[in-house]
This record gives structure tokens, C-alpha cells and sequence, in this order.
């Protein structure tokens, strides 16, 4: 069946290519806040454990956001380890790292995803496709937010 959205279909599936990087940045920072809220320790324990809660809840409802989006630009959203894995800019984390650690590579984390949804506006833009510009802004904006929230945790 044909799609007209008024977007064409090379353009449609170069956004989906981007939101696809950005599925897979997100799912992989959803899956290393929740690594981290199992196992973080140490005397801020009770703060991080619930703020890393928080951020992988809302990071799990956006996934789902992201993966819909693609979806209705009508191209399959990737939903595996492996294309997660090749997608992802974000590079997995090997043991369990300190708390002050985990703060670093979640501020990283949601740093990646910010230059990931920037990457995908200028295409977006070009097509005018709205919807796909306001799920982007709703990301830069909580990104931005914790990173800053988190990177705040890291002064002396």
C-alpha cells in the first residue's frame, strides 16, 4: 500500500534512519540506567538509585515514542541487541563502575542522545515533517535536563 504523508519516501526513510540511531541510543542508555540503578552503591546510593529510576521509566516510555514514530513513517523500527549494537553511538560499560562513574557515563550517555536527535533536524526540517521535530525537541529537552541534573551531581 502506498503512503502518502506528504513526506516523500527517500526522505521518510532517511528520518527513520536517524530516529533509528536514536532508538538505539536511547534503548542503550535505558538498559545502562537500569544496570545502574540495580547496582549502584556507596553513601549517595538512596538519591542516585531513585533518580536513575526515574530517567529509565521515562526512558522506556520513549522508546516506545521513538520506535512508533518510525513505524508511522512506514518503516520497520529495528528491535534487536544486535542492530541496537551497530546503531548505538553510545559504548557499552563492562563491570559495574563506582557511583561518581556511573554519574559520568550517564551525563555521556544523555550527551549522545542530544547529538543524535540534533543530527536528524536537518532532514526533518527539509521534509517539513512536524511531528517527527516536536519528538526531537521533547528529547533535546529532558536530555539536556539530565545531563545537567546529573552533571551537577559531580561538583565539589
Amino acid at each position: 500500500m502506498d503512503i502518502n504523508l506528504g513526506i516523500p519516501e527517500a526522505q521518510r526513510k532517511q528520518i527513520a534512519d536517524g530516529l533509528s540511531r536514536l532508538l538505539a541510543d536511547t534503548y542503550t542508555l535505558y538498559l545502562q540506567t537500569h544496570n545502574f540503578h540495580w547496582n549502584v552503591t556507596g553513601p549517595m546510593f538512596q538519591t542516585l538509585h531513585l533518580m536513575f529510576e526515574a530517567q529509565y521509566n521515562e526512558l522506556a516510555l520513549a522508546v516506545d515514542a521513538i520506535a512508533e514514530r518510525i513505524r508511522a513513517l512506514g518503516v520497520p523500527a529495528p528491535g534487536t541487541y544486535a542492530a541496537y549494537a551497530r546503531l548505538t553511538s553510545i559504548k557499552e560499560v563492562e563491570g559495574v563502575p563506582k557511583a561518581k562513574e556511573m554519574i559520568t557515563l550517564l551525563v555521556a550517555g544523555n550527551e549522545a542522545v542530544v547529538r543524535t536527535a540534533r543530527s536528524i533536524f536537518a532532514v526533518v526540517d527539509e521534509a517539513s515533517d512536524e511531528a517527527t521535530a516536536d519528538l526531537l525537541t521533547q528529547r533535546l529537552n529532558l536530555h539536556e535536563k539530565n545531563a545537567w541534573m546529573l552533571r551537577s551531581l559531580l561538583e565539589e
